[in-house]
């Protein structure tokens, strides 16, 4: 039997694959407000057979987007936005949906990757963007404002809001971003904060906000309702965060009743020099696991069916994230299961699809006609 295709739990969240379609952000709302394209994309996913589809990092301020076409839940009218699109999805799909809430910090205001995806300068548009310390992204960019403890409060009840929305939504669970150099991730690491107070220094004082926040949004949650944390594992920079403190941080986490951790790793700092190639993450996930008792998912140029199936039949990760990969291929897990034997769910409408060869690929289906 197929190990990535047997069911798993998240908290009390039942999936019945290991799946796990990662947050992928489109770029693609008005003002925050998520549209068409949200539908046909997620409309789309929300057919493939995955265990589980988490949408795109979502800002839970205006300036904590990482451009002004990020996805926002903030707001009664982003809220009505995406419960539109939600319905629609749900009507013709049960794939549980879950929701990374995110804000950027200093790598806000910037250009979408297809417009070179730099900084936008306030009077270009943009706007001053927020950090852990005044230590701008790279070099040549002008300095965020530090949060001082007014600020600090504003996000984590930020936070707390867009999960209060993302509970009305109707969402089956919700992951906080705390990797790829936005805010949460800048707290984490010594390369971005560099604060003299209790929320820099110390590893127990750089953990500090980013468990605050948890803890917050933990509060407010109705029980059973998951909810995770996507890390950087490291930032691939000497003298920054590693897996050592990963390790420590996900320790934390469950102590406070974490369902889950997603690992990533990198975004914090253009000095990175990550050593790209096939499952380049996997052994970070894999370390973690050893480490920790909630289940990790893995991510990182995992595009193979039997890659999957060995990270999991391995005991590397509990799940397998799968993100361009499926951009490029949104039925990826139907063949996955035709590769290793496996049933999976697809809509009636697509029965007929099935190939002759794999006369189980969608289950016990019965289709005819006159």
């Amino acid at each position: 039997m197929s190990q990535l295709f047997t069911p798993i739990e998240l908290g009390q969240l039942k999936l019945p694959n290991r799946i796990v379609i990662a947050p992928m952000c489109q770029y693609s709302a008005e003002d925050g407000r998520a549209t068409d394209w949200h539908l046909i994309h997620l409309g789309q996913l929300a057919l493939s057979g995955a265990g589980l589809l988490i949408l795109e990092a979502t800002a839970v301020t205006p300036e904590g987007r990482i451009t002004p076409a990020d996805l926002g839940l903030w707001s009664d009218d982003t809220e009505a936005a995406l419960a539109g699109v939600l319905a629609s999805v749900r009507k013709y799909s049960d794939m549980p949906l879950g929701i990374q809430l995110a804000h950027a910090g200093r790598k806000a205001s910037s250009h979408t990757p297809w417009d070179g995806g730099q900084l936008i300068a306030p009077e270009a548009g943009g706007w001053c963007p927020v950090g852990p310390s005044a230590i701008p992204h790279a070099p040549a960019e002008a300095p965020p404002l530090a949060l001082d403890a007014a600020g600090l409060a504003h996000v984590r009840d930020s936070f707390v809001a867009a999960a209060q929305r993302s509970v009305r939504l109707g969402l089956d669970l919700i992951e906080l971003h705390a990797a790829h150099g936005y805010l949460l991730h800048q707290f984490l690491s010594p390369l971005a904060n560099q604060r003299g107070d209790d929320y820099g220094g110390s590893l127990e004082n750089r953990m500090r906000f980013p468990l605050e926040v948890f803890d917050a949004v933990r509060a407010v949650l109705p029980a059973g309702l998951p909810l995770g944390v996507r890390i950087s594992a490291t930032d691939w920079v000497e003298g920054g965060w590693d897996v050592a403190q990963s390790i420590a941080f996900g320790k934390a986490l469950q102590a406070r009743g974490c369902d889950f951790i997603h690992v990533s790793s990198g975004g914090v700092s253009p000095l990175q020099k990550i050593p790209l190639g096939p499952g380049y993450q996997v052994p970070l996930a894999a370390e973690i696991r050893q480490q920790v008792a909630m289940p990790v998912i893995a991510v990182g140029l995992v595009t193979e069916a039997e890659q999957a199936e060995q990270i999991v039949a391995r005991g590397q990760a509990d799940c397998v994230g799968i993100a361009r990969a499926m951009l490029y291929n949104p039925r990826w897990p139907w063949h996955a299961a035709a590769v290793l034997g496996a049933t999976v769910k697809a809509p009636r409408q697509y029965w007929r699809s099935q190939p002759a060869t794999h006369k189980t690929l969608f289950g016990d289906i019965r289709i005819g006609q006159r």
